[in-house]
This record gives C-alpha cells, sequence and structure tokens, in this order.
C-alpha cells in the first residue's frame, strides 16, 4: 500500500514538473504584457505632453490652460482599457509575436477599437473636464507607431535562436499523409517555427500505409505510444491519418489527457478547405463543424473595403484619364478601331459583367471563337499592347467598373464565362474565390500569377487572400502593384 503510494506521489511530481517544463513561454509572455503596459503608459504620457505642453496647446479652446499632467488619472485609465483589449486579439498568442506581419494589422485594429471606447466611455463616464479629442487622436497615433516598434524589438529578442529553442514543442506523428508531409516541410523551412518534429508511429490499422522519409525516424509501435510520449518527452501528437477508425481516435486522444500532450487532428479531405475558417457551431443543439464565416461577411469590413473602392475608384479614373487618352491614341494610331475593349466576365457569386480595358490586341483577335489568355510573345498582340500589359496601364478603365460596384480595386481577377465551365471541373475549390468581388490586381498578380501561368498556384493565393483579408493587406498589395516590377506577358 505505501508503495503505491509512493508511486502516486512520484507520478503527481513528474506530472507538475512535466507541466513547468511544458510552458517555458510563461516568462516571454509576462515580459510582454509588462513591456506592452509600459509602452502604452509612456505613449499616453507623451501624447498628453504633445498637447498640452508644445504649439499643439494654442489648438482648441482653453487646451493652454492645462498641464499635461492633468491628464495622468486619463492616461492609467487608457492604458487599462488598451491592456484589457490586448488578449481578445490574441496579442498574446507565441505565434504571432514572432509573425510581424500578422502583428501590425492586429495592433492597428486594436489601436483603433481602444480609440473609438476610449472616447466613448470618456463621454459616458463624464469624469473631470471634457477629454481632448485632439489628444486621443493623437494618442491613437503614437501608440500605435510605439507599440509596433515595441513588438519589432520583442520579436528580435524571442527570435533568437536560444530562446526559440526552448520555446519549442516535441511533435510525434501518428501515421502518414501528404498534409503532414506539408507541415513538416514547413517546419523545416522556418528556423523560427515554434515546432520540433520528434518522430513519427505508423497508424495501428495501416502499419504498411504511406510513410515519411528518413529525416523523420520511427519511434516505435501504436503498441507503446505511453512509453514513446514519456521518454521522447512529446509535447503534442499529431494524427496523421486521414481517415482513422473512431475507437482508436478515441484511445490516442484519452491517452494523450493521461499524459498531458496536446492532440491534434489533421482535417479528412472534406475540410482542405478556408481550414481558418472553421467553426464548431450547434444545429439545433447538435454540434457541427463547419466554415462560419470569413473576414468578408462581416458587415462592417465589407463596408471599409467599398468605401476604399469608392475612394480609390474615383481618384483612380481622374488620375488615369489623361493616361486612359493618351494610349488610347496610340492604340487608334497602330489599329484603327475601338479604343475600349469590353469583354464579359464573371464577377461576386458568379453574376455576369462587362469588363473595360484599353484594347491591347489586334482587331478580331479572336475571330473564330476561340477563347484564352494572351501568351508571351503573342502575335495578335498590338506593338503598344506589350507595354500597356507589362505596367497593368491597359487595366486603367477597370477603375469604372469599381465605381458601379462589379469590382474592387483588391480581389482575385475575373475570369471568362468560357474558361470557368472547364476551370471549376478542373481545378479544385476554383469556384470558392466567387464568394468575394473580383479586383484590378490581386495577391495571386503581385506573386507572380498572371496570364498563362500555374492555376493551382493563382487559386491558392486567391484562398489565402479570402480568408485573411484586412485594409492593411489591401494597401499592401496596392503597394506591390505599382513598385514591384513583374515580367507579365
Amino acid at each position: 500500500m505505501m508503495n503505491q503510494t509512493m508511486t502516486a506521489k512520484a507520478d503527481v511530481f513528474s506530472c507538475e514538473e512535466k507541466a513547468r517544463e511544458r510552458h517555458p513561454s510563461t516568462p516571454v509572455l509576462l515580459v510582454g504584457l509588462v513591456g506592452d503596459t509600459l509602452i502604452v503608459f509612456l505613449a499616453l504620457a507623451f501624447s498628453s505632453w504633445l498637447r498640452f505642453a508644445t504649439p499643439l496647446a494654442r489648438l482648441g479652446v482653453g487646451a493652454d490652460s492645462i498641464h499635461w499632467t492633468e491628464y495622468m488619472g486619463k492616461v492609467i485609465f487608457g492604458v487599462l482599457l488598451f491592456i484589457l483589449l490586448l488578449p481578445h486579439r490574441q496579442l498574446y498568442d507565441l505565434h504571432l509575436i514572432l509573425n510581424l506581419r500578422r502583428t501590425i494589422p492586429v495592433i492597428i485594429r486594436t489601436a483603433f477599437s481602444w480609440f473609438l471606447t476610449f472616447m466613448a466611455l470618456s463621454w459616458l463616464l463624464r469624469y473631470g473636464r471634457e477629454i481632448s479629442r485632439i489628444y486621443v487622436a493623437i494618442a491613437f497615433v503614437v501608440t500605435t507607431a510605439m507599440f509596433v516598434l515595441w513588438r519589432l524589438l520583442l520579436c528580435r529578442i524571442v527570435s533568437s535562436e536560444s530562446i526559440v529553442q526552448r520555446l519549442r514543442q516535441r511533435i510525434l506523428f501518428v501515421g502518414w499523409s501528404e498534409p503532414a508531409e506539408s507541415i513538416a516541410g514547413a517546419i523545416n523551412a522556418d528556423s523560427r517555427h515554434l515546432y520540433e518534429i520528434v518522430g513519427h508511429v505508423p497508424a495501428g490499422r495501416r502499419a504498411g500505409g504511406e510513410r515519411p522519409g528518413d529525416a523523420i525516424p520511427k519511434l516505435g509501435a501504436r503498441a507503446g505510444m505511453a512509453d514513446i510520449l514519456r521518454e521522447h518527452g512529446i509535447d503534442m501528437v499529431i494524427l496523421a491519418d486521414l481517415n482513422p477508425s473512431t475507437d482508436e481516435t478515441v484511445a490516442l486522444a484519452n491517452l494523450c489527457e493521461k499524459e498531458m500532450v496536446e492532440f491534434k487532428v489533421i482535417p479528412s479531405n472534406c475540410f482542405e478547405i478556408f481550414l481558418s475558417c472553421l467553426h464548431l457551431q450547434t444545429v439545433s443543439g447538435v454540434p457541427v463543424l463547419g466554415v462560419a464565416y470569413f473576414p468578408l461577411d462581416l458587415p462592417f469590413n465589407v463596408l471599409l473595403k467599398r468605401a476604399l473602392d469608392l475612394a480609390g475608384g474615383v481618384v483612380g479614373l481622374l488620375l488615369s484619364a489623361p493616361l486612359i487618352a493618351a494610349f488610347g491614341l496610340f492604340v487608334y494610331w497602330e489599329s484603327p478601331g475601338p479604343i475600349i475593349y469590353r469583354q464579359r466576365r464573371l464577377g461576386h457569386y458568379g453574376r455576369p459583367f462587362w469588363i473595360y480595358k484599353i484594347r491591347s490586341m489586334k482587331m478580331d483577335a479572336e475571330h473564330g471563337g476561340k477563347v484564352g489568355w494572351t501568351v508571351k510573345n503573342d502575335p495578335r498582340r498590338l506593338r503598344i499592347g506589350g507595354f500597356m500589359r507589362r505596367w497593368n496601364i491597359d487595366e486603367l478603365p477597370q477603375f469604372w467598373n469599381v465605381i458601379k460596384g462589379e469590382m474592387s480595386l483588391v480581389g482575385p481577377r475575373p475570369e471568362r464565362p468560357e474558361l470557368i465551365k472547364v476551370f471549376k471541373e478542373e481545378i479544385p475549390h476554383y469556384n470558392a474565390r466567387h464568394n468575394i468581388k473580383p479586383g484590378i490586381t490581386g495577391w495571386a498578380q503581385v506573386n507572380g500569377f498572371r496570364g498563362d501561368t500555374d492555376l493551382n498556384g493563382r487559386i491558392s493565393c486567391d484562398l489565402y487572400y479570402i480568408e485573411n483579408w484586412s485594409l492593411l493587406l489591401d494597401f499592401q498589395i496596392m503597394f506591390m502593384t505599382i513598385f514591384r516590377h513583374r515580367n507579365a506577358c
């Protein structure tokens, strides 16, 4: 009896020790929280000094009579509010801390939420004299800038090999599949990944199935899983068998729970698309897993994107009108006929519309009904057409499509109905790109997938854009469209 008690105590102690070892991220997150708090305080205090101790104090009635230290109460309130908003944006997720490109738009959205909430609460609570709106606007800009710089520094520190090595989780694959190979490839290609692949164990029912290469060693059989988990200090088990039996999956999940190991399942083929948008919902109280929504399914995001499209469409059309006229004359000089060419395309939800371009081909280029993309050194193309297509000048009339609401500034490029009939049957997930409006430019185009290029790569980029849309991503794509040199046909 005493031996059993001592064994039980030893197991408890080993579990506690294991729990401590498996949470090395706590000090990093604590440093992040303390640093975030200090940076926000300094930013809000500095904003108060800028507003009331510099020439900006001359703006507004009575602002010059306020000493900047009088805003310390509002500064502390603002710090508490900002820090409370951060966890809801997953800014204390280690993967987000190490990915600054994903972190920046989250910081901007958090600062904007703080701006609106701070103004609203200050007005509702009415503590002290009325809050300076100029101060809040300055605080929004300063806090965002300082927070981004601080997180850049934190990212550099955490990305050091000595720290990343301690933060990595040790992974064991059970079974093997193409998605598992993709995961392993991504982990091995990124030195800052917070994972380390220890090995694999064959699937119980299909031990002779697909297997990884020699780089991922076999650690044993399924029958010895408990010992493997303990001996190799496994932190995460990934079930890579795409067609596991229910009994085996439940048994493996229960074992991982007992050993305090994370258990993950690679989704089967029916969930290969839009994985980041999968959510557990209930239908009449029954849990179901499915695609819940995309960023552009939210009305507020739709309004933001439409506002950007309207402003950009009007400005773009006004600025490009002289270019359209000049290149239209060049086109007419080389090939008399209509300057503006319109073509049937499919847009949002597969609705057809007419897209407008400056004609870059000879008249009757598709004589005989042959439909297809232009290719390199296409004999049908005008001499001026090659230059226009290289610099996207032929696309300028599409600002009118944007103003009409048929297109967006940024989105998947629209295709012709004749081509889509073929593509939707041959290319997996092709029609999913019609969930949003097509664009003048897109993530696929700025990554080199333009014209007669790999369709699978193009669709992959389009789906990434649909799942990860943000205004910042739209601005990034527009910037890349203007300044990135591309060899388009």
